[in-house]
């Protein structure tokens, strides 16, 4: 199938040639030696990944014009707000199965680049389905309007990932011990090789990775189809998502309207998308929108976090222990 893409082979391959080679460069020489990142580290990162992402997204306006550059603008804002919902389950996953500060960064690591491979079939996929069965942009409308309902409200509810299903099959099929061998996923015990809880570790942050781009890959194809705007947009959100962790975890009770934010992004994609055939919506309305209802959620969240009495105790975040 031909699909429409501004993406030409060159393009492509040099922006997975970059995605490796920063990926080498980030394990290979920063992250060589395990260590726990501190937060100027996490802002330092931060700040790279999402400068890459604007310079990459300069030079498509430049390249291809404005419309382009605006749905790669969307596709990434809607993409680096929905991921900051993955953080609230990360912190949960450290947590109850005690990872060590020290070793966090591993995990996420190998899971996001998992997350790339996965991401990448998933978006082909779903752009070919559209362009042949335009039919199914209605169902993945409705998919997100009552996914949007639903986080809306179940927003207050705990989550607990290390006793949902994938850790049960994992905890069953897989013979695991609770003992941690450094930075490895498996060990030896009695002569077998057995998961440490890193590797458990690692199931779950693939699991819920998969789980959230059921929601923000077709998202994303509510701005545009262009599997090349799509795949890039997830992948630079996806990749400065390490950094982000670090950075916001220990302030993610903090976001108490944010879930109320992505909900009605979830809700106006999927709205955008249902009424596509009716109503156009300019691409800089789209993005005006989205980030009104992310920004004034943070913010709104934040002023809350101020109000606060002084003297009230606040409920902690989770902690994780930085040694095993």
């Amino acid at each position: 199938m031909d699909l429409q893409t501004v993406g030409s082979p060159a393009l492509w391959a040099g922006f997975i040639a970059f995605v490796l080679a920063m990926l080498a460069l980030d394990l290979g020489v920063f992250h060589r030696s395990a260590h726990v990142v501190k937060f100027k580290e996490a802002l330092t990162w931060s700040a790279v990944w999402v400068g890459l992402a604007l310079l990459f997204n300069a030079g498509l306006w430049w390249k291809f014009g404005a419309e382009p550059g605006v749905q790669f603008l969307t596709g990434y804002l809607i993409e680096k707000s929905l991921s900051i919902d993955n953080i609230f389950v990360f912190v949960i996953v450290f947590s109850a199965l005690r990872i060590p500060a020290l070793y966090q960064h591993r995990v996420l690591f190998w899971g996001i680049l998992s997350a790339l491979v996965l991401r990448a079939g998933m978006i082909f996929t779903g752009v070919a389905m559209l362009q042949r069965f335009h039919w199914l942009i209605y169902v993945f409308g409705a998919f997100l309007i009552i996914t949007g309902i639903k986080l809306f409200l179940n927003r207050n509810q705990e989550e607990h990932p290390e006793n949902g299903w994938a850790m049960r099959w994992a905890r069953r099929t897989i013979p695991s011990t609770s003992r941690f061998d450094g930075h490895h996923f498996f060990t030896k015990e009695h002569g077998r090789r057995l998961a440490t809880p890193l590797f458990m570790a690692l199931i779950l942050v693939e699991v819920t990775d998969v789980i959230f781009a059921l929601d923000s890959i077709p998202a994303i194809f509510a701005v545009t189809q262009d599997p090349f705007l799509v795949f890039t947009s997830n992948i630079f959100a996806i990749l400065g998502l390490r950094s982000l962790f670090f950075l916001v975890a220990g302030m993610v009770e903090k976001f108490s309207y944010l879930k109320v934010g992505l909900s009605a992004v979830l809700v106006f994609v999927g709205a955008k998308m249902t009424l596509v055939d009716v109503v156009k919506v300019p691409a800089l309305v789209s993005l005006a929108v989205i980030a009104a209802l992310i920004g004034g959620s943070v913010v709104a969240s934040l002023l809350k976090a101020r109000s606060l009495p002084a003297t009230k105790e606040r409920t902690p975040s989770p902690t994780v222990p930085d040694a095993p």
